[in-house]
């Protein structure tokens, strides 16, 4: 071979590596299914608050799976429709994996991720504090999460394509506010000049392309706001606002299908929300309209009439219009031709780390070096003043630096904190001290789950809670620059992916711990925890891009295997009454209704939780066909349909539901009728299915 020649040869081989790598293709896997957990007389998680239980469904709750291979090394990131993610469901789910795969699913390749919507069942998480308000342990809560998850990832598995991956971001800026200011603002001058805003408005997306046909097949959507549209008055389980913009957003490329149908599969997971609030009209004090006291959000003192709410006239409202302003700009991401596609190996990194035992050397702003620890776990007096979008009970406030003697009292009955303790969570006076307490179980994690994905040049951070806004910030730039000045593309993009895998509540900055409002209370391993997660995520993506191992670390207990404790009363038997069967009308539609109305049906029922109704629906609206036939327009997937349950005889075991169906814009005149669906328990034992149908009733314009 000539010089010439071989030169040229070798600028061909270059330019056909340039070309295959340009058109990097993965084997990628999408997978949806229904997870929805009992939804009759469970506390929802998330506003701790025991009064507000389940009473039937607005929005069902789904698992959105994606399973990425190179061909070499394969990762499984799920979006669940969960307040958070518990070691325990993640454990179970795992087992139940690695009977069906072997070991090709472990802790190691597995980010489970949590939606953090307040409207769904609680009872799965296990440690102490985060079920009490649940009553206990709840065992239908975490066997519904459990299979619905696993369904997703089956599907997933059993549906993997040669794909194409691109990411692109946009800001959405009218779609969150920072419920802290006030706390964000003891952050320095300098790092926030930095940004335009006081939240992050970015929403990062990851789209899936089918190499075949170049048919749009998944995406991600990853953005920071709290799903809490739906407020702690709120009784029906509901995805909230995240939830319903993954169903729009599948709509829009499932058409014609019903809400959980579909191949395409669209998921908005959770990001570094602890401080973020979908409640754009932000707080007033209730009682007064005025404004509430910035730093302490108290009306006059008090906690409980600060409250945030907005953008809508109500909830309902309110949960749509957030929904729609993120789909809207998830759906301009998906068509945009110039985004960043994705190269390169795929690679994952674990580590199971014991908070309370860490210590990581720290600079002062004065220069001087200081080795800091981390705590037991303790939540602070602010802790139970809740938040804006939801206020705790009693005269706790937050921005609460000093003690109560009277709560002390209490405090030292049940959680006596140690002087190392007091010492350690300063100035976080200490109202819970969880960490200590391991009766009858424990209270709260100390070991958690930190794990890095990289997709090519694309790095997913799972991270156990939630990150404030400047935490996120600060997480993501350690994690950057050890990943590009190991050796990734120097052009890494990195995202973070909250409420993964291990629940330890927030985790607030340093500066922000100070003031002591909510986040900075319920920063559970004391006022150093960001800069250790700092410490421990820089040394994991170091070792990602340089293939060097990490110590495994201490695996975390097993809960679920233990006798937990529950005081949630099982269904003991369901009755009809006399002269009445179950499916049985008692109030029909009216004859006649249009566009704008809502029509109310109300049955004779059965306990929603003695079926969950796993990928079926306790109701449908259909619609009568040319032919004769009917077809099913909605179901209790759909937003503009509310199951609503209630009692009617304690000692009776009766149960009656209300369908509401509210008719709107995209609704054809014609002929229509509502059914419901349920299970009824005999007293005698034995669980009955039932179905009831209303008389039909006309659609016009």
């Amino acid at each position: 071979m000539t010089e010439i020649g071989f030169s040229a040869w070798l600028r061909l081989l270059a330019l056909c590596i340039a070309f295959s790598t340009t058109l990097a293709t993965y084997q990628v896997g999408v997978g949806r299914a229904d997870m929805t957990g009992p939804s009759a007389e469970i506390t929802l998680m998330g506003y701790a608050k025991l009064t507000q239980k389940g009473c039937g469904i607005h929005l069902r709750q789904y698992a959105r799976a994606f399973i990425f291979d190179d061909g070499t090394t394969r990762v499984l990131y799920v979006s669940a429709d969960a307040c958070m993610i518990s070691h325990g469901l993640r454990n179970v789910v795992v087992e139940r994996l690695q009977e069906a795969y072997g070991d090709t699913y472990t802790f190691e390749n597995f980010v489970l991720s949590g939606t953090h919507t307040h409207g769904a069942p609680g009872g799965f998480l296990m440690d102490v504090l985060y079920d009490i308000s649940q009553l206990g342990f709840c065992k239908e809560t975490l066997d519904a999460f459990a299979n619905g998850i696993f369904r997703a990832i089956k599907r997933a598995h059993d549906n993997m394509v040669e794909a194409r991956l691109f990411i692109n971001e946009a800001e959405v800026v009218n779609a969150n506010i920072n419920r802290s200011p006030a706390s964000y603002e003891k952050n320095p001058q300098e790092e926030r000049d930095k940004y335009g805003y006081n939240t992050d408005k970015t929403l990062r997306q990851l789209k899936i392309t089918r190499t075949s046909d170049d048919q749009v097949i998944g995406a991600i959507n990853w953005y920071a706001v709290h799903a809490v549209s739906m407020n702690n008055t709120n009784c029906l389980v509901t995805s909230d606002n995240v939830g319903y913009a993954s169903i729009l957003l599948e709509a829009e490329y499932n058409e014609g299908k019903l809400p959980g149908e579909g191949d395409f599969v669209g998921a908005f997971a959770s990001s570094n929300l602890g401080d973020v609030s979908p409640n754009l009209n932000g707080p007033i004090c209730v009682n007064t309209g005025e404004v509430c006291d910035y730093t302490t959000s108290t009306c006059n003192g008090e906690n409980k009439y600060c409250i945030a709410s907005g953008p809508g006239k109500d909830m309902y409202e309110s949960e749509e219009m957030i929904a729609t302003r993120l789909i809207e700009k998830s759906k301009q991401l998906l068509l945009n031709e110039s985004s960043l596609e994705l190269t390169g190996p795929i690679k994952f990194i674990h580590q199971w780390v014991n908070m309370p035992e860490q210590s990581v050397e720290v600079q002062n702003a004065n220069g001087t070096v200081e080795t800091v620890h981390g705590c037991f776990p303790a939540m602070g007096y602010a802790f139970a003043a809740g938040t804006t979008d939801g206020p705790g009970e009693f005269d706790f406030k937050q921005a609460q630096t000093t003690d109560n003697p009277f709560w002390n009292v209490v405090r030292d009955f049940i959680f006596p904190p140690l002087p190392e303790d007091i010492e350690c969570h300063f100035p976080k006076p200490i109202l819970m001290n969880t960490g200590r307490l391991t009766v009858p179980y424990s209270w709260q994690p100390k070991i958690v789950s930190t794990q890095i994905f990289l997709l090519g040049n694309f790095a997913i951070i799972g991270v156990p809670g939630e990150f404030t806004t400047m935490s996120g910030r600060r997480l993501r730039d350690t994690v950057k620059t050890a990943l590009t000045t190991s050796g990734a593309d120097a052009n890494t993009e990195v995202v973070l992916a909250g409420l993964s895998n291990t629940y330890t509540s927030y985790i607030a900055t340093l500066e922000e711990y100070q003031l002591q409002r909510y986040e900075g209370a319920a920063t559970i391993f004391g006022p150093h925890t960001l800069q250790i997660y700092q410490a421990i995520y820089k040394k994991l993506a170091e070792a990602l891009i340089k293939g060097e191992n990490v110590d495994a670390g201490p695996t975390p207990p097993d809960l679920s295997k233990l006798n937990l404790l529950s005081l949630n009363t099982p269904v003991i038997f369901d009755t009809a009454g006399w002269f009445w069967n179950f499916g049985d009308v008692t109030v029909q539609p009216p004859e006649t209704a249009k566009i704008g109305d809502s029509v109310s049906v109300k049955f004779i029922a059965g306990h929603p939780r003695n079926d969950v109704m796993a990928e079926k629906t306790f109701l449908t609206v259909e619609k009568l066909d040319s032919d004769g036939s009917w077809s099913v327009i909605a179901t209790d997937a759909s937003f503009e349909t509310k199951f609503i349950w209630k009692r009617t005889g304690l000692i009776k075991g009766g149960s009656e539901v209300e369908i509401q169906w509210l008719i709107r814009d995209k609704v054809e005149p014609g002929t229509y009728r509502i059914q419901h669906f349920g299970n009824y328990k005999y007293i005698l034992g034995g669980i009955y299915s039932y179905s009831g149908t209303s008389q039909s009733f006309t659609v016009t314009a």
